[in-house]
């Protein structure tokens, strides 16, 4: 479970009594703070923005995965200030919109999800790398040049450019 933005590390102090430090995963224990009772026992990590995925502080939740645990987590969470359900791709747009990746690692991104034989993961893989970004801005580095080139010529008819 991850959670994103301005709350994401109070959204964790309230679950938990102990940070963990930035990028270290640790073993902590979740518990209710209505009422103490313990959620789980999960391996929890955070990073601190603008170093995360999102370019936000960010907050992951590795539990057990039983519907009964994913729920009472959620609800907890719910009852907290700022805190709501992402929306799909919501993560994927907020690293974009970040400058964390650019549109074509976010579709490469959506590939990699959606993909369901090794080929499609190979090419999902292949444009998350950033290639296909990358041969895209040489396209049009390429085109501004050559429209320069054009301009000059049209503007500067005497001259050699």
């Amino acid at each position: 479970m991850r959670v994103s933005g301005a709350q994401a590390t109070a959204a964790l102090a309230t679950l938990t009594t102990t940070l963990p430090p930035p990028r270290q995963a640790a073993l902590r224990t979740l518990r209710d703070p209505a009422d103490g009772s313990v959620l789980d026992r999960a391996m929890v990590l955070r990073f601190a923005g603008p170093a995360s995925a999102t370019g936000e502080d960010v907050v992951e939740l590795h539990l057990h995965g039983g519907p009964a645990v994913v729920t009472a987590v959620l609800h907890v969470l719910g009852t907290l200030p700022g805190l709501r359900l992402a929306e799909p791709g919501e993560f994927t747009r907020r690293g974009f919109d970040n400058g964390r990746f650019d549109l074509s690692q976010s579709e490469g991104l959506a590939d990699l999800i959606d993909a369901e034989t090794e080929a499609q993961r190979r090419q999902a893989v292949r444009v998350l790398s950033g290639s296909v970004g990358q041969k895209v801005d040489g396209w049009r580095r390429d085109l501004i040049r050559a429209g320069a080139l054009l301009e000059a010529t049209i503007d500067f008819v005497d001259e050699d450019v």
